[in-house]
């Protein structure tokens, strides 16, 4: 798709980038942003670098540098991959380095448009196509104010982004339902399963600071597992028309959910058959055991892995409930038992020897009842997000480029968008 326009960034936008000093790094204090938090799925805070309080007000206070981010600024990074750019917000406070580059829009560009517009498909084209010659893929401050711009009425850049908006607000409460699931779900299991308090536990006794009756398992004697494989890259027959679902750790890394619908990668009967890959049933516990150890997925429908994993198959006596969040909390003891050479690895005989709670039959069974409805709630939201997200990137294309027109259409501003709403004078005016 052509652009329609030979507007650039430089026109609509102020670029400018971080700092450009070396500033020590503290566990603690302001957020800093570096390219490294910037990915395909969103701003990744997990790795996050903070400076001191004292270097944060030295190096962003100074209202004539663009180097302090400002409610509507887009952020982004700009070596190695550049990522999906990020709207600042009214309540964010964080420092910037010179691998993250600012857009400050005029008054004439929306920031929720140029955010949507930034993630086009064409637009991301264009970036390739411009950092191309560059062997670590990197944008220059020039090579942003050159890239293209779509010049289109203030009006429509607004009902444009408040039908995106619309949705991305959606998946946010979802996101904000899932997170809540979560934590209820494993404050239930923590109070239940490490501090013994579970119905009833006034009256239960207790040997060496344990229930009794409670006991320890090894997971071979516990519950099945298997590892994974990898049918042949070599022999296309092995992913032709691919419909088994073969997970790798990336699938379980980049997800935004527990719940796994579908891998990247599928191969198809012949592959699983003629290599180590070993088919599982729905509802396993996917867990990585190869460099990234404990990242945990839930596989909604038969699949297999490839080497990368130790998948647990729940059963009657650890359901799924009980057992994916004994794995999650497990996660640091797994770690400190993983070895190898190049890399972290946690083997499956070093795995089988460990010992699972085994609580009383009653109270897990009493948990699954409680917990159960709560996963398939966060699974169904994690659903509804999937769906919502597929409508908006079909539709984002096709409103940004104008093939589906809002200019007679009636918008109702979703709430997040009120604070950035002109009076009706302005958009008259736009």
């Amino acid at each position: 798709m052509a652009f329609e326009s030979n507007l650039r960034i430089k026109n609509r936008c102020i670029v400018g980038d971080g700092a450009h000093t070396s500033i020590a790094r503290s566990a603690s204090g302001v957020k800093y942003l570096t390219s490294k938090n910037f990915k395909s799925t969103g701003l990744d805070l997990s790795k996050l670098d903070h400076i001191s309080e004292r270097d944060f007000e030295k190096h962003f206070k100074d209202k004539r540098s663009l180097v302090k981010p400002e409610a509507g600024d887009i952020v982004f990074g700009i070596i190695g991959s550049i990522g999906t750019p990020y709207i600042v917000r009214p309540d964010d406070n964080f420092g910037i380095s010179s691998s993250v580059a600012i857009l400050r829009p005029s008054e004439n560009l929306n920031c929720r448009f140029l955010y949507y517009f930034m993630t086009s498909p064409p637009f991301q084209l264009a970036v390739e196509a411009m950092k191309s010659g560059s062997a670590q893929g990197f944008l220059s401050l020039e090579m942003i104010k050159n890239l293209p711009l779509l010049d289109v009425p203030l009006k429509i850049q607004r009902k444009i982004a408040a039908i995106l908006t619309a949705y991305d607000d959606l998946i946010e409460n979802n996101k904000r339902r899932i997170a809540l699931l979560e934590n209820m779900a494993e404050e239930i299991y923590r109070e239940w399963f490490v501090r013994f308090r579970f119905p009833g536990w006034q009256e239960a006794e207790f040997e060496k600071g344990q229930p009794a009756g409670w006991t320890h398992q090894r997971i071979a004697q516990a519950f099945d597992f298997t590892g994974g494989g990898t049918p042949s890259k070599d022999n296309d027959g092995f992913w032709r028309n691919g419909d088994v679902d073969w997970y790798t750790p990336s699938d379980i890394t980049k997800s935004n959910s527990l719940f796994m619908t579908s891998s990247e990668y599928q191969c198809n009967e012949e592959g699983l058959r003629r290599s180590s890959a070993k088919l599982f049933p729905a509802y396993s516990v996917m867990m990585t055991s190869r460099a990234t150890i404990g990242a945990i997925g839930i596989n909604t429908k038969p699949a297999c892995t490839n080497q990368g994993f130790i998948t647990c198959i729940p059963n009657y006596r650890y359901p799924l409930t009980y057992l994916y969040h004994w794995l999650n909390a497990a996660k640091p003891h797994f770690e400190m038992l993983s070895g190898g050479a190049t890399f972290p690895e946690l083997i499956k005989s070093t795995f089988k020897r460990i010992e699972i709670l085994s609580p009383d039959q009653g109270v897990i069974e009493k948990f699954d009842e409680l917990v159960s409805p709560m996963f398939k709630q966060m699974e169904s939201l994690a659903e509804q997000n999937r769906k919502l997200e597929q409508t908006k990137n079909q539709l984002l294309p096709r409103l940004i480029f104008g093939k589906l027109s809002v200019e007679n259409l009636d918008i109702q501003f979703p709430p997040s968008m009120q604070s950035d709403q002109p009076d009706s004078a302005d958009e008259a005016a736009a």
